[in-house]
Formats: structure tokens, sequence, C-alpha cells
């Protein structure tokens, strides 16, 4: 597996999404732990959480609770993992998303979330999207102050635009590590994001890098982006793996996130690190 770094920390450079173990639509409990323990045998070692990736009320950490429990059950070493989790948003129960950027909330948020993965501080701990009804200062500040006081190890956010990041990166001192935005074929407008993570030496982790649960399910991602599909068949390899090889040949601070929620999905997705594309491929996929 080929590594990347998040605030200087060796990581695969393929990681892998929670999300769709513990959402609408999820797998029962055996799946989803086998789905974890395909990715870690493939090398993954980046793995993506939040504690509102859950369904019902009564459940936050679904996810989190579930990577910890996959993560004991493994059989082997798994200490060079690193579980990336976010706070700053709710789910009601009704399929909605909300937002809660109260420094107060994100800093019991963090606490929870380190005990539910069962560990003295969380690996990398993200704001998971800015909140209106707070300025987006005082939320990174509680992140920074989670930081200081040692329940984190690594700091970054999510769904941020150039400026954000910028005054991230200054409200912390220069400690941002990562900036996880949503980007794909299908969604591209986050690529000023990745070009200044890029100058900036900060991880930039697309997240929905296939375009999202229902493309990636359906298998239409080909279909609605021919190149991909005719590059992946010169290849004799998934669009999907093009996908995220093109997605890792943009920068070398890059590293996808695909969802999954079945341990051949992730198993595919890893080996995108072994696929290597021209300078023309790369350029062609861009362009589309």
């Amino acid at each position: 597996m080929q590594l990347r770094t998040i605030g200087g920390r060796p990581v695969s450079a393929i990681g892998l999404g929670g999300m769709p173990m513990s959402i609408e639509g999820r797998p029962d409990r055996e799946r989803s732990i086998a789905t974890i323990h395909a990715a870690l045998d493939a090398g993954v070692t980046l793995i993506d959480t939040a504690d509102a990736y859950h369904q019902f009320a009564d459940e936050v950490g679904h996810n989190e609770e579930l990577i910890a429990e996959a993560l004991r059950s493994y059989g082997a070493d798994t200490s060079g993992v690193l579980v990336a989790t976010k706070g700053g948003s709710r789910r009601p129960g009704d399929g909605s998303w909300t937002q809660d950027g109260r420094p107060e909330y994100l800093k019991e948020a963090a606490k929870a979330s380190a005990k539910r993965l069962g560990v003295d501080a969380v690996g990398l701990y993200q704001f998971h999207r800015p909140d209106p009804k707070v300025p987006f200062g005082d939320s990174v500040g509680a992140i920074r102050d989670l930081l200081d006081e040692g329940v984190i190890e690594l700091a970054g956010i999510s769904n941020a635009n150039p400026d954000q990041i910028r005054e991230a990166n200054d409200i912390l001192g220069g400690r941002l590590v990562s900036v996880q935005n949503q980007f794909s074929p299908r969604f591209r407008s986050s690529l000023p994001e990745l070009e200044l993570c890029a100058e900036l030496g900060i991880a930039f982790l697309p997240w929905s890098p296939l375009g999202g649960i229902s493309l990636a399910r359906s298998g239409e991602l080909g279909a609605e982006f021919s190149a991909f599909q005719e590059i992946a068949d010169a290849h004799g390899v998934s669009p999907f793996r093009v996908t995220l090889a093109w997605e890792l040949a943009l920068a070398p601070v890059v590293v996808p996130i695909p969802g999954a929620s079945r341990p051949e999905s992730i198993t595919d997705s890893a080996q995108a690190t072994e696929l290597t594309l021209t300078a023309d491929e790369v350029a062609r996929l861009s362009a589309v």
C-alpha cells in the first residue's frame, strides 16, 4: 500500500469511509465488521468516521463504536491505524442533518468520541461542518483547545472554503493537518480547496470520492462519465479504481476516503494505489 502523510503521520493513500455502515440502508453488523477487516487486510490505515454517522436519535456514535469493535476483534496489531472522527453535526432521527458548532458542545462531543473509540486521545478530530449560528472562529477555537489539552492528537476541518481553511490554520497556530471536502468526478467545486491544501502541505481528504453512495452502489459511474469507463477498460480495472487513481494523481496531499459497506468494495478501492495513470490520462479525466 502506497503511503501518504497527515500531520507527519504516515497513512495509507486510500482510506475507508465508515458512513455507509451506519446510516440508512446500512448492512448488518457482521458484514460491516467484515468490511473493516477487509480494509485492514488490504493495508488501509486511515478510517474516517463521525459521531453523527447513525440513523436513529438514540444511537449517536454508532459508527465509532462499530469501528472500535472491528479494531479490537481484528486479531492483529492495529496500533498504526489512524481513526479520524468528526463533531459538529447532529442527526435528530428524522433523516435530517443539523449543525452544532458551539464550543462547549464540540468539547463534550470530542471527549465522548474518545470514550466510544476506546482511546485516551482522538487520533484526528475534525470540525464536521460550519454552523451558521456560531462564528467559525469560535468553533475552531474549541478544536484548538482540545488540541492543547491533549484530548485530540491532530486537528482538521471539513466542508470548508479557502478563507475558512486559512482562518482555521491561523487559529490553530499552523497545526491544521487535514481538510475533508466533497470531491469526485461529479462534484469538482472543491478543486480550489484541494489546490490550497497542496500549497500549504495540508492533507486533502475527498469524501464521496466516487460520486456518492447511490452512484457507487448503482455502478453507473462509468456510464455517467465515459472517459473513466474507457480508461478503466484500457487498464482492465473498474472505473472506481480509475477515479481514485485520478484523485491521487492530482496532488501528493490527496487521501481519498471512499465509503464502503462490502468487503469487495474496499478491496477494489485499495488497489487504486497500484494503478499509475499517464499524464495524458490524468489530463483527459480532469477535463471531463
